[in-house]
């Protein structure tokens, strides 16, 4: 599993230095700070993070929020503002792009893991959780473990297999996860690489290397073919 990457956006530096470390000891992964609104698209471009901070005031023109809007536009992924003025203008401002969690300085680690956590859920809520403990953002799952989430892109799993009321999710490099939801809510959240073929199995088509009557093989895992899903693995088949 990957660590999540947080963007920082905030001009002053002592305290954007100060949050990265507060991140590492959360156990995230903390990016590079940007201080205004070139660097922080930069920074999005090249290290793709799965959350940023975004200070709503910062030196020169553009502001936090111009940042949310144009994540909002062309990145969609979660943000929380942060801002040291709660007054109601400021506030009315953040609310205009609905962002899934703010922090108002000066503020506590737990605080900041607090908020970090609301957002993610938040922002998964919007496009369909798991649930609580697992959730989908974009094209990864990110799990919680030891209290904090962790990523799993979806290009890193082989298959899934149900196992009652947990699923096993097998990872490239033999990683197994195990998570406590069913493949009927999962499947769903998938994006269309995935397809079951199977009661108890969901597979990723992109790693197929071997399809046969009654089976087929991921590496060198043979995976049953249930009677009803034939026909939907070998359309799907036939339109790769």
């Amino acid at each position: 599993m990957n660590k999540i990457k947080i963007l920082v956006v905030e001009d002053e530096l002592i305290i954007a230095d100060n949050i990265c470390d507060t991140l590492e000891d959360l156990g995230y992964e903390a990016l590079e700070p940007a201080i205004n609104y070139t660097e922080a698209l930069i920074r999005i471009e090249e290290e793709k993070p799965d959350i940023a901070i975004l200070d709503i005031q910062l030196s020169g023109r553009k502001t936090g929020i111009d940042i949310a809007k144009k994540i909002r536009e062309s990145y969609n992924f979660p943000f929380i503002f942060l801002t040291s003025n709660s007054d109601a203008f400021t506030l009315n401002q953040a609310k205009e792009v609905m962002p899934p969690a703010y922090l108002v300085k000066p503020f506590s680690k737990d605080e900041l893991y607090t908020s970090i956590e609301i957002a993610l859920f938040n922002f998964s809520n919007k496009i369909g959780k798991i649930d609580k403990e697992n959730l989908i953002i974009k094209n990864s799952i990110f799990i919680k473990e030891k209290g904090s989430y962790h990523k799993v892109n979806f290009d890193d799993i082989l298959y899934l297999k149900s196992a009652h009321v947990y699923i096993e999710i097998i990872l490239k490099k033999h990683q197994k996860i195990v998570v406590r939801t069913s493949l009927n809510d999962i499947i769903e959240k998938l994006n269309d690489d995935f397809i079951r073929i199977h009661r108890g199995y969901i597979v990723n088509t992109q790693y197929l290397t071997q399809i046969s009557q009654n089976y087929v093989k991921i590496n060198s895992d043979e995976i049953p073919i249930g009677k009803k899903y034939k026909e939907d693995i070998l359309d799907k088949i036939n339109m790769i």
